[in-house]
């Protein structure tokens, strides 16, 4: 059976529910409970980990029966397994639901299965309803699920002859105050920010998100500091709105940061970090801001990433390049081939 233009509807308003929760270890997810005949009998979704799933939260605000024969519409295929919580795909046979309507599959290997076990019960089931819609508000917590890391930008600035600093070290600033500013907004919309022990220590940035005028944005990325070099009580980062974490590798960062609910990490550490993420194999996205001058000396923007011969080259596909001001910004990926 296809999803009626009700059904769609209702999607749409899932989607706007789910957007209300945040992010962290479990997705945002919507839920709209539909009467026989189209009516909204209730909403819900999922405010954080430990807290009842959208589904749960939708059927809790009904009568014990009150959903027999209804349609729950979800933004994710219903769980099916215990966490904190118990399996959604369980409880919605419980209350009676007689069809489901979802948009995107479950990923998780512990967690999927939802649409099989509810067809299995009797459950009507349509799948894929606005499913990019539904991938896209969840995107960050999926590239969790199937690389098992947070997703992972590593950002630079760079002179057009692909310098980050000038031959005395000096590096502020290389880019113009539009190339900033969107620097800023990308930082505040990371769950954390990383840099080295090494820039930290020259720098001593503060890895906060600042408006025009300098002050701090509602949304702040966790600083993280990658390195073994103690970071002094003096220092800049210290005095940010969230609590430093520091790390001695990036694989054990990526994986205690996934692990407590972060998506998406914002690499900006200079040449040494940078190249780090790339030769490992761990840069889901470049964002490399060029400004038109010329520096000239040895103060590259990264140094050895691996890539020994040109066939060895890490080819990118670029996926956008925007004018800021008089700097531009490349955005690309690592393609699918990796190095050619």
């Amino acid at each position: 059976m296809t999803a009626s233009g009700i059904e769609r509807d209702a999607m749409h308003r899932a989607l706007a529910l789910a957007a209300r929760g945040p992010r962290g270890v479990n997705p945002q997810v919507g839920a709209v409970i539909l009467a026989p005949d189209g009516t909204v009998l209730a909403e819900g979704w999922h405010r954080g980990a430990g807290t009842p799933h959208a589904e749960v939260d939708a059927l809790s605000r009904l009568a014990p029966g009150g959903a027999r024969g209804a349609t729950a519409v979800v933004t994710l295929e219903p769980c099916n397994h215990t966490g904190r919580t118990g399996p959604c795909s369980e409880a919605l046979i419980a209350a009676g639901v007689a069809r489901v309507v979802y948009a995107a599959s479950d990923p998780g290997p512990h967690s999927a299965g939802g649409a099989e076990r509810l067809r299995a019960a009797g459950v009507d089931v349509d799948a894929g309803v606005r499913a990019e819609d539904a991938e896209q508000l969840i995107a960050s917590w999926l590239t969790v699920q199937r690389l098992g890391r947070p997703h992972v930008t590593v950002k630079w600035a760079q002179s057009l002859d692909g310098r980050a600093a000038a031959s005395d070290g000096s590096s502020q600033w290389i880019t113009g105050p539009d190339a900033r500013a969107d620097v800023h907004r990308r930082r505040a919309s990371a769950d954390a920010i990383v840099a080295g022990t090494g820039t930290v220590l020259a720098d001593d940035p503060a890895l906060t998100a600042r408006d025009d005028a300098g002050g701090l944005l509602p949304d702040q990325p966790v600083p993280v500091v990658i390195g073994r070099r103690p970071i002094p009580e003096t220092a800049a980062v210290r005095r940010h709105p969230k609590p430093l974490r520091q790390f001695d590798d990036l694989s054990t960062a990526l994986a205690e940061l996934g692990a407590q609910g972060v998506h998406r990490v914002f690499v900006e550490g200079g040449p040494t970090l940078a190249s780090a993420f790339l030769r490992a194999g761990l840069a889901d996205e470049v964002l490399v801001y060029v400004a038109p001058v010329l520096l000239g000396g040895d103060r590259l923007a990264l140094t050895d990433i691996g890539v020994g011969t040109i066939g060895e080259a890490l080819r990118l596909q670029t996926s956008r390049i925007d004018r800021l001001g008089d700097d531009l910004l490349v955005v690309a990926h690592p393609s699918p081939e990796g190095v050619h």
